[in-house]
């Protein structure tokens, strides 16, 4: 009794998967303008958007097949053999570093969204989880900001300009996920076996750094709240940025921190607006730091750069802030304002400074104010790169779905955790068993906690009703001891725990975005994973087309909303049936 009361607390949710685009890795583009821009020795084609309208087409073959013992695991992971980080494009430099963190190869996305991000272009990264997408653009990222520093290095000193500084930013939803960027940006050293450029975090108990870092990893809030304030700060962050990374961009492109991030991109594009403009005001001399046209106006007004309260949005209650409008006007002989849109929407009118690059495991496109739709009216020229299972069911993947009822759901919860584990342990490459148990809510992965620890099975808790200390300690004992851990959505998203065996679903998700990310905690990077999904009666009808969907591979674009769940979709399709039903009585 104490037990079934406990699992009371589960709140399971009809979901609905959004199912697979096509099997095969492609850049998204329209329906016209199909163009190749290089034919390099990997053997793939550069395509790019330039129309609302999508499809998917076929953007290379010849990476797609890895030699070696692993054979299927290979195919849908690594790029072949002969394609190498030098091949992509990269400097010997980085090429180093990443052997010596022990990176050999180049995984399918990483070899196709190198060679676009290196060529400046903005790119949007929509890849399955465990595809090395972060990889994916911190490497190319250090490599031209590497490669910038040693070329300011060799100009002589004598009373030349000093050249501008660049910055490398990324944004992230939360302080664990900018911990992880950095690690992994720290991890790239030289053969001094120092970090290639030097990193700082501003988040969470992390304020504004005092040496000036190359890379800063932040939450959207945190770097508003720590710029805005002060003028001069502000003024030089924006001129100094060169490449900007948004971390989970669907995340961070709706809900809660929407408004932090246009404010943020629309700071930044009037930045470069301003600049473009002074530079063609002044082409026959190196513009000097004093000329900066930014440094110059005392304010904006509001009808100029637009401004957007900041949402709650954050893990950490640290981080949120209230950011204030730049103020005031332009002075006589600055930048007038004129043609607001074409800053807004575009920056075709305008020489580029800056380079965009957005990343997401899940990115839908249909409806006008999702993720990809956004992107699609901001970034109309991105390039865009694509993963081979997308919204699919990864292949390396096996998943089990078990029906339960309020009696017998404890005992199938258990069984789940002892035996699913251990049948995949060996298929991860590791004798150390790691399971993520997924339940929707604080109270209810409380609940899941409770069961397994009266069934004699200790576990760990990754929840925001934890410390963000308690977090991380149950993150670094998962990951370093292995065993059971209990979870929210809170580690659902970016975060990445290698050689996960099996992901429980013991409360089912309740929207397609989750379930993906859920699952994609395990069969990551080339390895094999075991998902089991419980499942009520209630669920039945939701399970059965996500079955149906994996097996018959059609698109289900319409689960792909934040603010309806699976439960009101199916709701919604069966009041339209009926509806039909009586119409057509009536009729009779």
């Amino acid at each position: 009794m104490i037990l079934h009361r406990s699992v009371s607390a589960f709140r399971i949710s009809r979901t609905k998967l959004l199912s697979q685009f096509r099997h095969s890795f492609s850049y998204i583009v329209d329906d016209a303008s199909l163009c190749s821009v290089s034919s390099d020795p990997v053997g793939f084609r550069l395509l790019w958007l330039k129309q609302p309208r999508l499809r998917h087409v076929r953007a290379f073959g010849a990476v797609g097949e890895a030699s070696g013992s692993s054979g299927s695991e290979n195919d849908t992971f690594f790029a072949e053999e002969r394609v190498s980080w030098t091949s992509l494009g990269l400097s010997e430099k980085v090429a180093r570093a990443l052997t010596g963190a022990g990176i050999e190869r180049p995984s399918l996305v990483q070899a196709a969204c190198i060679p676009s991000i290196l060529s400046g272009k903005d790119v949007v990264i929509a890849a399955e989880t465990g595809s090395g997408k972060t990889h994916g653009y911190l490497v190319p990222l250090i490599d031209k900001l590497c490669h910038a520093n040693d070329d300011s290095g060799n100009t002589s000193s004598g009373k030349e300009l000093t050249p501008p500084r660049k910055i490398f930013l990324v944004l992230c939803p939360n302080v664990m996920l900018c911990e992880q960027v950095a690690r992994m940006a720290n991890s790239l050293r030289n053969d001094s076996d120092d970090p290639l450029l030097g990193v700082a975090i501003v988040g969470g108990q992390q304020g504004w750094p005092v040496k000036k870092p190359d890379i800063i990893v932040s939450t959207p809030a945190a770097l508003l709240n720590n710029i805005n304030p002060e003028k001069q700060r502000r003024l030089e962050f924006l001129r100094d940025v060169k490449y900007v990374v948004f971390d989970e961009a669907d995340m961070l492109l709706c809900g809660g921190f929407k408004n932090q991030i246009i404010r943020l991109i629309d700071m930044l594009r009037f930045d470069e607006k301003l600049l473009s403009r002074t530079k063609k005001s002044t082409p026959e001399r190196a513009m000097d730091s004093n000329d900066y046209p930014l440094l110059h106006i005392d304010s904006l007004a509001e009808e100029d750069l637009p401004s957007g309260s900041i949402s709650e949005g954050e893990e950490d209650s640290r981080d949120e802030a209230v950011i204030d409008d730049l103020p005031g006007k332009i002075e006589a002989g600055s930048v007038q304002r004129k043609d607001r849109r074409d800053w807004l929407i575009a920056r075709k009118f305008y020489g580029r400074s800056k380079q965009y690059v957005f990343v997401a495991a899940t990115l839908p496109v249909n409806g006008k104010k999702t993720a990809g739709s956004v992107l699609k009216l901001k970034f109309p020229e991105a390039n865009w790169v694509t993963g081979n299972y997308l919204h699919y069911h990864n292949p390396r993947m096996e998943q089990r779905w078990v029906e339960v009822s309020a009696d017998t759901k404890v005992d199938a919860l258990i069984d789940a955790v002892k035996q699913g584990s251990r049948s995949k342990m060996l298929d991860c490459g590791t004798d150390v068993s790691r399971t993520m148990v997924f339940a929707n809510t604080v109270e209810a992965a409380e609940a899941v906690a409770k069961v397994l620890s009266t069934a004699g099975i200790k576990c760990y808790r990754y929840h925001k009703g934890s410390s963000f200390s308690d977090r991380e300690k149950a993150l670094n004992d998962f990951q370093e001891k292995g065993g059971i851990l209990v979870c929210t959505d809170a580690a659902a998203r970016g975060i990445d725990i290698p050689n996960v065996s099996h992901v429980i679903q013991a409360d089912f998700a309740t929207s397609a975005v989750d379930f993906l990310h859920r699952i994609g905690r395990t069969a990551r990077a080339g390895k094999s994973g075991l998902v089991t999904s419980l499942y009520t009666e209630a669920n039945r009808d939701l399970v059965d087309t996500v079955r149906q969907a994996a097996e018959l591979g059609q698109p289900v674009e319409t689960a792909f909303s934040r603010k309806r769940g699976f439960r009101n979709k199916i709701k919604k399709r069966r009041n339209l049936s009926n509806a039909s039903s009586v119409e057509l009585s009536a009729r009779a």
